[in-house]
């Protein structure tokens, strides 16, 4: 055990300093309504996982502890530390577990205050608050940059919006997002939607399904992309156009306004080294750079094009109707969550005009996808469907956060 369950003072002064918080009863409704969802859906996957013979695996977080974590994380979200809200990831784990942790002298409440007060100093990326149960009562033994599989993570990513995840079982790549809860909005996400005939790459992935522990996988690299892109807030579209021909420039008024000769390979060169020469920490580096490059180039007013090789072709472009193109008139709008089926909608029901240039361009190019960024963060990906024959339009911004 370690040493803080061990010690024994520290646990008298922790029950002490808890005599003074009134007994637990959940005061935001959505973490009451949520936990049980929550709860079965990390049984489930540690159940699979151990029969699967997989190590390393975490406990399972009952709907009691799921609760109070959710209650406590959203009050703290609200509070400001010298006026600036809080940015910190809570994960359910004992020390044990957590490789070399920081551990602290003595245990302390999970209370919205604390939460507040240390909100400045774990706010990094990669750095997650250590959460763990005494009986009934839970409480902060440290920090920890090490987790086991399938880990309880609650992410406070803005006051008022909290996001379930845990990590992902090959260890590498975004964390799997399971739920989010903004204000009393609550959306949890649905992995029956990645079985659906003519999922694109990028969606499955996301959702745990077909992911790839490499970190120069072109579909993690892509995750990478969308997720740069919403992260500057300004808007953007991306086009991935097939490498093997230049169908693409037919749905692109000419002349382009920022062509690239020869096409800049800056991600491209990365993913043809050889990933067994450098380190894991080489990787995350070089492409976050890479990554952070091109997701840039979004931000410009126009389409940014790049092709399935990662090689950028232009930016600033305007996408038009192809010559021998049909408008496109519906789109079929699928969102990942629970009781989220898909509609028949138009593409400007969607969004502005980004959305609909981006429906335009994949019902030309029925063998490219679009990726569009909103400036209030919605995120969705434009692919063709060869059963439906229809332009489908993901909205992922739920597993992006």
């Amino acid at each position: 055990m370690s040493r803080i369950a061990g010690n024994n003072t520290s646990h008298a002064i922790y029950y002490l300093w808890h005599m003074e918080v009134t007994s637990f009863e959940s005061t935001y409704q959505a973490a009451s309504k949520v936990a049980g969802n929550i709860a079965t859906h990390f049984l489930h996957h540690l159940n699979l996982a151990s029969e699967n013979g997989e190590e390393d695996l975490a406990f399972a977080p009952d709907a009691s502890v799921i609760e109070k974590i959710i209650d406590v994380a959203f009050w703290a979200s609200l509070r400001r530390e010298e006026g600036v809200p809080i940015r910190i990831s809570l994960a359910f784990l004992p020390p044990s577990q957590a490789g070399r942790p920081l551990l602290f002298e003595q245990p302390i409440p999970l209370d919205p205050r604390v939460l507040t007060k240390l909100g400045p100093g774990v706010e990094r990326a990669g750095i997650h608050i250590g959460v763990w149960h005494e009986g009934d009562e839970l409480y902060i033994w440290g920090t920890t940059m090490k987790l086991p599989n399938y880990c309880f993570v609650l992410d406070v990513s803005e006051p008022g919006l909290l996001v379930v995840k845990h990590r992902r079982i090959i260890g590498m790549g975004k964390f799997a997002n399971v739920a989010m809860l903004r204000g009393d909005q609550v959306k949890i996400v649905d992995e029956t939607c990645a079985s659906r005939v003519d999922t694109p790459a990028i969606v499955t992935s996301l959702m745990g399904q077909d992911s790839s522990g490499v970190w120069n996988d072109p579909v993690n690299v892509l995750i990478q992309i969308a997720v740069s892109m919403r992260a500057h807030q300004r808007g953007g579209i991306l086009l991935v156009v097939p490498s093997t021909h230049d169908n693409w420039k037919n749905s692109i008024i000419h002349p382009l306004q920022y062509p690239i000769a020869p096409p800049f390979s800056g991600v491209a060169d990365l993913l043809r080294q050889n990933c067994g020469k450098v380190t894991e920490l080489y990787w995350q580096n070089a492409l976050r750079r890479e990554v952070e490059n091109i997701s840039g180039l979004t931000a410009v007013d126009g389409a940014t094009v790049i092709n399935d090789k990662h090689e950028l072709l232009t930016f600033g472009s305007k996408i038009a109707r192809a010559s021998d193109g049909t408008p496109v008139e519906q789109v079929m709008y699928i969102e990942p969550v629970t009781d989220g089926l898909p509609r028949l909608m138009h593409p400007s029901s969607i969004g502005g005009t980004r959305h609909f240039s981006a429906a335009q361009f994949i019902h030309d190019q029925r063998d490219a996808i679009a990726l569009v960024a909103s400036q209030d963060g919605y995120f969705t990906v434009f692919s063709w469907s060869v059963t439906d024959q229809i332009v489908q339009a993901h909205r992922i911004d739920i597993l992006l956060l």
